[in-house]
C-alpha cells in the first residue's frame, strides 16, 4: 500500500469498495450519492489524511464548480451590495449553490467587463452565470447567452428572452399593494419607483390596473421615477411636500428600502401613518417588521427563487432544457397600511 501522503483517489475508492467516480462525488458532497455512503467515504478520507486535489479535478472534469452571481446594477445608481434585499438574494443563492456542491463568485455589472462569456466562462472562472436584476438593459446578458454561456436571470419572468428568467409576479404584487391602499380609503396614491426598470415597470402596471378596476384615475403627476434607494425616496417626498403640500394620501413603494426613505420623510413632518398617508413596500426584508410603524409589504420568496434559479442553471450545464418561472408573492399586512 502506498504511504498515506501519496494516496490517490483510486486508492481511496478501492479501500471504500466503490468506484472512483462515486468516491469523487462523495468527497464533493454530491447529493446523488447516498448520505450514509458520503459520510463513510469522507470518514475514510479523514482517517487516511486524504484530500482531493481540486485543481486536478477541475482539469479532469473541465468544470470549476463555481457559479458567478452578477449584480446587474443600473447606471448612475447608488444602490449597492449593502441593499438588504440584494444581500438576502445573494445569501439564498449561496446556500442553494452550496447544497448542489457549487461555490459562489460574486461580482457586479460595473466590475465585470462587457463580455461576460469570455470573462467568466471562457477564462474558466465559472461554469455558469446567475444575473440578479434585469435593470434597464439586458444587452450584456443577451450577448453572453448568444455566446453560449449557461445563464439564468432574476427579473421579470414574463419578458421575452433567449434565456430563463426567474422572478416574482411583479404585476400582481403592484396590484395587490394598490388595491389594499384603495380598499383602506386611500385615493391619491404615489408610485415611488423607476418604471423604466423591467421589474418596477411590471409593479407600476399592477398599480395602474388596480386603479382602473376601482374606477379611479391615477394622477401621472404622482408617478416618481426615482433611484432604488431610501435616500432618493426621502429626498423626493420632502421635495414634493415642500412644493405642493401633502397632495397624496398613499404610497406604493417599489421596494422596502424606498418605503423606508418615504416613511422617514413623513415621520419627520409628523404626518400620521397610516392615518394621513398609508405606505406599502415590496420585498419583505427583515427590517420591515421592525420599523415603526411596521411596514405592510409584498413578500418575495427569495429562498424558493434561489432554488429554482440554481436548478434551471444546472439543467443547462447538464444539457437539459431550462425555462422561465414565476414565483408567487404574498401581501403582508402590518401597521403602515392596515
Amino acid at each position: 500500500m502506498k504511504s498515506e501522503r501519496n494516496l490517490t483517489l483510486s486508492d481511496l475508492a478501492r479501500i471504500a469498495g466503490v468506484s472512483t467516480s462515486t468516491a469523487s462525488r462523495a468527497l464533493n458532497d454530491n447529493p446523488v450519492i447516498k448520505q450514509s455512503t458520503r459520510e463513510r467515504i469522507q470518514a475514510l478520507a479523514k482517517e487516511h489524511n486524504f484530500s482531493i486535489n481540486a485543481a486536478a479535478s477541475r482539469l479532469r472534469t473541465q468544470r470549476t464548480n463555481v457559479v458567478a452571481v452578477i449584480l446587474n446594477l443600473i447606471e448612475h445608481t447608488e444602490q449597492s451590495i449593502n441593499d438588504p434585499f440584494l444581500l438576502k438574494v445573494v445569501g439564498d443563492l449561496n446556500q442553494a449553490l452550496n447544497d448542489k456542491g457549487y461555490e459562489l463568485l460574486l461580482s457586479n455589472s460595473f466590475m465585470a467587463t462587457d463580455d461576460w462569456y469570455n470573462y467568466f466562462i471562457n477564462s474558466r472562472r465559472a461554469d455558469g452565470l446567475i444575473v440578479v436584476g434585469q435593470g434597464k438593459s439586458e444587452q450584456k446578458a443577451i450577448d453572453a447567452a448568444k455566446a453560449g454561456a449557461p445563464l439564468v436571470v432574476w427579473g421579470d419572468p414574463n419578458s421575452q428572452s433567449g434565456y430563463p428568467i426567474i422572478g416574482s409576479n411583479n404585476r400582481l404584487g403592484g396590484k395587490l399593494a394598490t388595491q389594499h391602499l384603495i380598499e383602506s380609503g386611500h385615493k391619491r396614491l404615489v408610485f415611488l419607483g423607476d418604471t423604466g426598470h423591467a421589474e418596477m415597470g411590471e409593479r407600476y402596471a399592477g398599480y395602474v390596473e388596480a386603479h382602473n378596476e376601482a374606477g379611479l384615475e391615477h394622477d401621472t403627476a404622482l408617478i416618481f421615477p426615482i433611484d432604488l434607494t431610501s435616500q432618493a425616496a426621502y429626498n423626493k417626498i420632502n421635495e414634493t411636500i415642500l412644493q405642493h403640500g401633502l397632495n397624496f394620501d398613499g404610497i406604493v413603494a417599489c421596494s422596502d428600502m424606498v418605503a423606508l426613505g418615504a416613511l422617514k420623510a413623513l415621520k419627520e413632518r409628523y404626518i400620521a401613518i397610516p392615518g394621513e398617508v398609508g405606505i406599502i413596500g415590496f420585498d419583505d426584508i427583515a427590517m420591515a417588521e421592525l420599523l415603526h410603524p411596521a411596514l405592510t409589504t409584498i413578500r418575495q420568496n427569495t429562498r424558493e427563487a434561489a432554488s429554482v434559479m440554481v436548478t434551471q442553471l444546472l439543467n443547462q450545464l447538464n444539457g437539459k432544457p431550462a425555462f422561465s418561472e414565476v414565483i408567487d408573492i404574498e401581501l403582508i399586512v402590518r401597521k403602515s397600511a392596515s
